[in-house]
């Protein structure tokens, strides 16, 4: 960690004299070589001051209160140099001053500091408002920013208040360099870091939303699904291993579901519900946006319920998404199949290919807003009116 350079010269102000003779005194701070004066509300005799000495000196009455003021004066500055130093907060000479001055002690905070506080409040929110991988990814998130601020500012934290455009963008630079992260996983970081400074501009502890001037760069994803071929195929596909099989069925399962991972693990036979229609409903909470969400039970579905009565076998994720991998290469499946793939099916092949309407698609899968199911799905639902387009230019020949 590199020794911060750190003294007080008091200065007389002698261009300035007033009508009784006396000059200001003047305060200049010196930190690693940059310089801030300020002015200490003392007045003096020029012939009264010992620049050596840095004292009032003489007989006049006025000496030993301005000593005393002067001392007072570097005694402030000197502890807030320390109070700084030992928080090993990547300070400014600007933040030095505030801290002497002793404006609002929340404005002194590191990034990584406030980023520790902010993960201990949402730590008791888990099971509440937000699940445990949720809290995960913001811990990860802070690990990665503890390493970009570590290797930037030489192992020292960074002021809160300093926290700029600059930052974020050599931040993003950082994650896509050294971390050598793709940019949707760059974005998802960034995205999770805006939160954390929106807490801190709602808690006045930063003054401005540094976020304002920041555009993610967008990313071309392509949504891959099963085709409905595929799906029957590997539907119909006899499996000599009990374990294949069990996992091509909850997989099939969640195409005509739409489940995610955690809640084909915790479905219970108390989620399944009869509806206002007279049919049987799952109803469950959405693990990641703690919704709670309706699915009608499609027939395939419920064969597959019926079939293991109702208690879908238990499995980790890790060992479901290999054994997928094994699935796709005997089946023959091109696509690279993991568990998120039966949710894009669900949404596709199942409903959008089959007239669903959008806002019913974003409402069986939960998502909190519709424009993030448009925004997925846009190109599916083009897709879908081309080749509608082509079947009637067909009909329009014949």
């Amino acid at each position: 960690m590199s020794i911060i350079k750190y003294s007080l010269l008091y200065v007389l102000q002698k261009s300035r004299l007033n009508k009784r003779g006396k000059c200001p005194i003047r305060g200049r701070i010196t930190l690693d070589s940059k310089r801030k004066e300020f002015s200490t509300g003392q007045f003096i005799y020029p012939e009264n001051w010992n620049t050596r000495k840095q004292l009032a000196i003489g007989d006049n009455v006025d000496v030993e209160f301005i000593n005393k003021q002067l001392s007072l004066i570097k005694q402030k500055l000197d502890k807030a140099f320390l109070m700084l130093e030992l928080s090993e907060v990547n300070f400014t000479i600007d933040d030095l001053f505030r801290a002497y001055k002793g404006d609002d002690n929340k404005k002194d905070l590191g990034v990584l500091e406030y980023f520790n506080s902010y993960l201990e409040r949402r730590k008791e929110l888990i099971g509440i408002d937000i699940v445990q991988s949720t809290w995960n990814k913001f811990s990860y998130l802070k690990s990665d920013l503890k390493s970009f601020v570590g290797g930037k500012y030489g192992g020292r934290d960074f002021m809160l208040s300093r926290v700029d455009i600059k930052f974020i963008n050599d931040f993003e630079h950082y994650l896509k360099t050294k971390k050598n992260k793709k940019q949707v996983t760059v974005n998802k970081n960034l995205q999770r870091f805006k939160s954390v400074v929106k807490s801190a501009v709602s808690e006045n502890v930063l003054d401005k939303y540094p976020y304002s001037f920041h555009r993610l760069k967008k990313v071309k994803t392509e949504v891959l699904y099963l085709s409905r071929d595929e799906l029957q195929k590997l539907e119909k596909y006899k499996f000599a291993q009990t374990r294949l099989e069990q996992v091509r069925d909850m997989f099939v399962f969640c195409c005509y579901t739409g489940l995610g991972y955690q809640e084909m693990a915790t479905l219970k036979k108390e989620n399944l519900v009869e509806a206002f229609d007279g049919y049987i409903w799952i109803r469950i909470t959405r693990k990641k946006t703690s919704t709670v969400i309706s699915v009608p039970l499609l027939p395939k579905a419920e064969e597959i319920l019926q079939k293991y009565e109702y208690e879908l076998p238990v499995i980790s994720n890790q060992r479901f998404n290999s054994y997928l991998k094994e699935i796709a290469a005997i089946v023959g499946l091109q696509i690279k199949l993991t568990h998120h793939i039966a949710r894009k099916t669900f949404a596709t092949t199942i409903l959008l290919y089959n007239d669903v309407p959008m806002e019913v698609v974003s409402e069986l899968l939960g998502h909190s807003k519709l424009s993030i199911t448009q925004e997925h799905y846009a190109k599916v639902v083009q897709r879908k009116i081309s080749e509608e387009m082509i079947m009637l230019k067909t009909k329009l020949k014949n």
